[in-house]
């Protein structure tokens, strides 16, 4: 943990947004984790940044704009504004968030080609494209679609494959068609401009294990049991992009441009605040936050481009997975793909924030969005241990004492020291993207919080010795503000009201070491109130009205066979996580029959509990310390006794006879099983 603390500057990126469409969910879980992870840098005194900006050009920016009868500008303007809100409104803070269509990433665009041509990485030469006679045109990569020639995925479009990621030309397609007039295309030669990149083949294979997680270098070295395939970076007219110095009528693919992107919108900030870019870029350290589905083109395309131009090179890039909503895919008809506006419509960005925080991990596994678990763990938590600290404290000082902090005693300043001392552990999850890790943590300490506030009970206390209860009020708020400090890279704008609560004075990350004694505090404000189901079940409802009416099935490749109802596909089993599991816990649960309540010890991933229908044929005694297969990404389900997280494995044909698996001597907690 704390790899990547760096005393140089730090430059934040996060994949860029496209402005042909909407800011949902799904985005929000890279914008906010890189978010949380720039806030904490700030608040240790780091010089971090953060920059972002629109993804503009492209085929699909040009017939959107054309369909609306406005021009692309004043399509990428019109986004732009919507995105922007969308951020702010979810407390995502960006030093600086720009536009591919700025003339100065126009400029670096320029500047990085011409060096990679004068650096002799350039090849041109004549291709066949895809043809449209009855369009009289060529097909950019979104103007056909077709079936991924690699993974055989359909309803593909002409540059890359959104289910297996692969990266292709237009004619390689299978069953391509014209998305403007259906029809089948013809083969047509034109000049192209190609990128060299199995020059950068042995810098690669050593730059990615060093600059990337083992998940994402060994999928990607994958790549190198054979010659890297040159890379077309240039496109046909009708495009909406920068044209090619020295090439007239040819145009910079899309994702040439998009990463440039990010140079553009730190050099924008350097020009704003009197900075040198040049000697900024290359003194800095550089970490993209991306989605797993655009690897290829942050760790091998893009390092190569900057090696090309003789320019500093990504310190690390950190891949996420997507996003799941109760279990599956975002559906908008099922009111799951909920675009970032409609939340905002119905529920508190707060919310959502702890959550995806309690989500968050370093791994490329997808991250899941489980509705009724979403509303009880921000009621529990958030509410009912940790704001419930402030409430309860604070109004009582303020209403029933004098609404002034008193000294503390041996006991007070014991746990009070307790919880100071997690900071380096906190800090060091939160470095390492950990961040489901740290808030485990914070909880803790809540717990603890709270447990202490039961204990002494002030509301008797205060009948009989009230400055014993001002000392009990006093340590109480001490620890409360603690876990605030913790708290505020996740929760900026709830910190915010917590700093004026204790005088304004802004949180640093340091401040968790102080304690506050004698000082009067402010008129309580309510931090948080408790998620509303009502709200959500309004949100999906509101989703679900705004999907298209009737979506255009999807063409069946006619080779396919028809699959028995029974079967699941490889990658479907592929979903399911299994993991090695330790039981630390076990004992009956009061009222079922057949349920015992486990606790099972999933290594990295924490604790889960689980209720098993196993009780006819173990008692608890027999299966704490225990190994034991669980399946560790089964979507949370609600019980009548309470939340179960998990399942563990387990055959027979029932009652005393069945028996959960074990694994060999040797295995550990949280391995996969494979």
């Amino acid at each position: 943990m704390g790899a990547f603390v760096s005393n140089k500057s730090m430059i934040v990126t996060a994949g860029l947004p496209y402005a042909n469409g909407e800011i949902h969910l799904g985005h929000l879980v890279e914008y906010l984790q890189a978010d949380f992870w720039t806030r904490f840098q700030k608040m240790r005194g780091k010089d971090c940044r953060y920059f972002c900006a629109d993804d503009t050009h492209g085929t699909p920016i040009m017939v959107a704009a054309r369909k609306k009868g406005i021009s692309p500008e004043e399509l990428i303007a019109a986004s732009k504004e919507r995105h922007l809100k969308d951020f702010a409104d979810f407390q995502i803070e960006f030093d600086n968030f720009s536009s591919t269509n700025s003339e100065t990433n126009k400029e670096i665009c320029s500047s990085i080609f011409l060096k990679m041509k004068e650096n002799g990485h350039i090849d041109v030469r004549s291709i066949e494209q895809a043809y449209c006679e009855h369009d009289k045109m060529f097909l950019p990569d979104r103007f056909i679609k077709g079936v991924c020639p690699k993974c055989k995925a359909e309803d593909q479009y002409g540059d890359s494959c959104d289910v297996c990621g692969a990266t292709y030309s237009t004619t390689d397609l299978i069953d391509a068609k014209c998305v403007v007039c259906d029809n089948a295309p013809t083969k047509k030669e034109s000049e192209h401009l190609f990128f060299t990149l199995n020059d950068f083949k042995e810098k690669l294979r050593a730059w990615l294990p060093e600059h990337t997680s083992s998940e994402v270098s060994n999928k990607m070295l994958e790549w190198f049991d054979e010659d890297l395939r040159d890379w077309d970076i240039s496109r046909d007219a009708p495009y909406f992009g920068f044209e090619i110095p020295e090439h007239p009528n040819k145009y910079f693919y899309v994702w040439v441009d998009a990463p440039i992107g990010y140079m553009a919108s730190a050099k924008e900030f350097s020009l704003k605040n009197g900075i040198d870019f040049d000697a900024y870029w290359e003194q800095s350290d550089i970490y993209h936050f991306i989605g797993k589905d655009i690897v290829y083109f942050h760790t091998l395309f893009w390092p190569a481009m900057l090696d090309a131009a003789k320019l500093n090179k990504p310190k690390n890039v950190f891949v996420h997975g997507m996003l799941t909503v109760n279990g599956v895919k975002m559906s908008k008809s099922k009111g799951t793909f909920v675009n970032a506006r409609t939340y905002l419509q119905h529920l508190d960005p707060t919310f959502l924030r702890y959550y995806y925080a309690c989500k968050f991990n370093a791994s490329m596994e997808d991250v899941d969005l489980n509705l009724e678990d979403f509303s009880q763990r921000v009621n529990s938590d958030l509410v009912g241990k940790i704001t419930n600290l402030a409430s309860r404290g604070a109004q009582m000082l303020g209403k029933k004492i004098d609404g002034k902090m008193g000294e503390l005693d041996e006991d007070s300043l014991e746990i009070i020291k307790k919880a100071q001392e997690a900071a380096n552990e906190v800090a060091d999850l939160y470095d390492a993207r950990e961040f489901s890790k740290a808030i485990r943590v914070i909880r803790d300490i809540a717990d603890e919080a709270n447990r202490y506030f039961d204990e002494k009970a002030p509301w008797k206390m205060i009948k009989d010795d009230v400055e014993a209860t001002r000392k009990v009020l006093t340590s109480t708020l001490n620890l409360f503000r603690i876990l605030a400090v913790y708290l505020k890279p996740i929760l900026p704008d709830y910190a915010k009201q917590v700093e004026v609560l204790f005088g304004g004075t802004e949180f640093s990350w340091d401040s968790a070491g102080e304690v506050l004694t004698n000082q009067s505090i402010g008129e309580y404000t309510h931090l948080a109130t408790r998620v509303d189901v009502k709200n959500v079940e309004k949100m999906v409802e509101d989703s679900k009205s705004e999907a298209p009416k009737k979506e255009k099935p999807k063409k069946q490749n006619a080779k396919k066979e028809p699959k028995s109802s029974d079967e699941i596909s490889f990658d479907d089993f592929m979903k399911v996580d299994l993991r090695i599991a330790k039981i630390v816990e076990a004992e009956h649960v009061e009222g079922a029959d057949k349920l015992l309540r486990l606790r099972l010890d999933l290594g990295e991933l924490g604790t889960k509990q689980v209720f098993a229908g196993i009780k006819s044929a173990y008692g608890p005694e027999d299966l704490i310390g225990r190994l034991t297969v669980a399946v560790a990404n089964l979507a949370p389900r609600k019980m009548k006794f309470g939340m179960s997280e998990a399942m563990v494995l387990a055959a027979g044909p029932g009652g005393d006879e069945l028996k959960i698996l074990s694994p060999d001597d040797g295995a550990k907690p949280g391995q996969r099983v494979k």
